[in-house]
């Protein structure tokens, strides 16, 4: 794959990922557990036939049963990601999930740092600072106006990122040590983790409530933002570096709130229109110089 198509195949990820905050707008009944639920299914079984005709089916069980401790705590992770995205879309505006999921390579330099003793950058830390603001101004708002929901909505969003630290940190660990150990196939736990988070749903969501339109909406969710895209951006990954993937990875939250603005008449407060371009500009600015430092890499999946 070129560097090119790599570029633009991305921002077509981007695209898919972000149509889950103004599909879910459009929902007739389905809410909160049962939402999270039918996606994680129609995302599972999307899996199921994705990675059995990529992997065959043996290699696929013999992945799940033998892939050890790493392999449950990824799985673990995509389950929580799967979970607080959807429960946290039913709780605050889709600029609050999508701004707050935009943390994630913030927290997943700083899990580098204590858990892999990785050194930051000094753009890095005051990159954290910045979106730490643009958080705070966000969180602020809401609690002076004593919107407990909203407040709910984005802390129970902030899941995601810290999910996806650890899963990448988790990820960096065994990549940097596979020369001693081959990792396992870390396409499995995106599988494992809707599995689990159908099956931890599942009870949750009785008794159901979605209409036939729901469920044709959640399985586009499930199928075609969530299964497609995940599969291609690990492809993507092979190719283009971590700073590029993470620079493009922002156009879900540009595109995600213009859906929802547009086709939802969904708009963002004030201060989460500020505070997340502080977050999304001090995201930009320590990916943009990462890719002026030499030799900058992206982490090769195997």
């Amino acid at each position: 794959m070129s560097h090119r198509r790599a570029v633009l195949l991305m921002v077509c990820v981007t695209l898919l990922w972000s149509i889950a905050g103004v599909v879910t707008r459009q929902l007739d009944s389905a809410r909160g557990f049962e939402t999270t639920f039918w996606r994680s299914l129609f995302n599972a079984l999307a899996l199921i036939v994705m990675l059995g005709w990529l992997r065959g089916p043996a290699a696929l069980w013999r992945t799940l049963r033998g892939g050890g401790r790493a392999l449950w705590i990824s799985g673990a992770c995509w389950c929580v990601m799967f979970t607080a995205f959807m429960l946290a879309l039913s709780l605050t505006s889709v600029a609050n999930v999508l701004v707050t999921m935009a943390l994630a390579p913030l927290f997943t330099a700083l899990g580098a740092r204590f858990a892999l003793h990785h050194k930051l950058a000094p753009r890095t830390w005051v990159a954290i600072v910045i979106a730490g603001v643009g958080i705070g101004w966000m969180y602020g708002e809401q609690l002076g106006a004593g919107d407990a929901r909203q407040l709910l909505g984005t802390a129970v969003a902030l899941g995601v990122p810290i999910a996806a630290a650890v899963n990448w940190t988790l990820l960096q660990h065994l990549f940097r040590s596979a020369d001693a150990t081959p990792p396992p196939d870390m396409l499995a736990p995106v599988l494992l983790g809707a599995l689990l988070s159908a099956a931890l749903t599942l009870p949750l969501s009785l008794p159901f409530a979605a209409t036939a339109h729901d469920l044709a909406l959640l399985g586009l969710l499930g199928v075609v933002q969530l299964a497609i895209p995940c599969l291609l951006a690990v492809r993507i990954a092979r190719v283009l570096s971590a700073p590029e993937v993470s620079l493009l990875s922002l156009l879900e939250v540009v595109f995600g709130v213009l859906w929802v603005w547009l086709l939802s008449a969904e708009a963002p407060s004030a201060a989460v229109l500020g505070g997340g371009l502080l977050v999304l500009g001090a995201l930009a600015g320590n990916e943009a110089l990462a890719l002026w430092r030499p030799g900058a890499r992206s982490l090769q999946p195997r």
